[in-house]
C-alpha cells in the first residue's frame, strides 16, 4: 500500500467529511479509494465500445407528450435482445418513472440509452453500467434433466 499526501480546500474537504459520514464511512482513506476506483471504472466503461455487462436505465417522462409513451416502448421492442425487464410507475398525473435494466454489449447499451434519453418529454434520466463478459455455456439444469445452451455473465470485480 502506498500512502500520499494531498492538499485540499478546507470548504472541499468538509463537503467530502460530510458525503463519507452520510455514506457511513469510517475513514477517508476508504472513501478516496471508491472515488478512484469508480472514476477510473468510467473511464474504461467510456472507452469500452465492444465489451458487455448489464445495465440499469432509469427515466422520468411526461406521459402526456404527444406519442412519447408509444415511441419509449417501440424503441425497447426494437432493442428486444438488450431488455432484459422494465418497471413503470405512476409519479403524479402526468409525469412517469421507467427502469429497464439491460443486458449486452457496452456500445449497443449506451447507443440505447442515448435514443431513449434524447426523446422530447424525457426530463431526466441516468444510465448505470455493470462490466461483465458474456459466455455462452451448455449445462444441464437438474429440474428437467435437459442440456441446452444460454448467455451468462460474469461481473467483472
Amino acid at each position: 500500500m502506498t500512502r500520499v499526501t494531498v492538499s485540499i480546500e478546507d470548504d472541499l474537504m468538509s463537503a467530502f467529511d460530510a458525503f463519507l459520514d452520510g455514506r457511513g464511512y469510517t475513514n477517508r482513506s476508504e472513501g478516496f479509494r471508491d472515488l478512484i476506483r469508480e472514476k477510473l471504472q468510467q473511464e474504461q466503461l467510456a472507452e469500452d465500445k465492444n465489451g458487455s455487462g448489464i445495465a440499469v436505465l432509469n427515466y422520468v417522462y411526461d406521459h402526456e407528450e404527444r406519442m412519447l409513451a408509444s415511441r419509449l416502448m417501440s424503441a425497447q421492442h426494437e432493442h428486444h435482445d438488450l431488455t432484459v425487464s422494465t418497471v413503470h410507475f405512476h409519479i403524479d398525473h402526468d409525469t412517469c418513472l421507467e427502469i429497464v435494466t439491460l443486458k449486452g454489449k457496452l456500445g449497443d447499451i449506451r447507443k440505447f440509452a442515448d435514443q431513449i434519453l434524447a426523446q422530447a418529454g424525457v426530463r431526466h434520466g441516468s444510465l448505470y453500467i455493470v462490466p461483465g463478459e458474456l459466455h455462452v455455456e451448455a449445462h444441464r439444469h437438474s429440474d428437467d434433466g435437459h442440456t441446452h445452451k444460454h448467455e451468462h455473465l460474469k461481473i467483472i470485480t
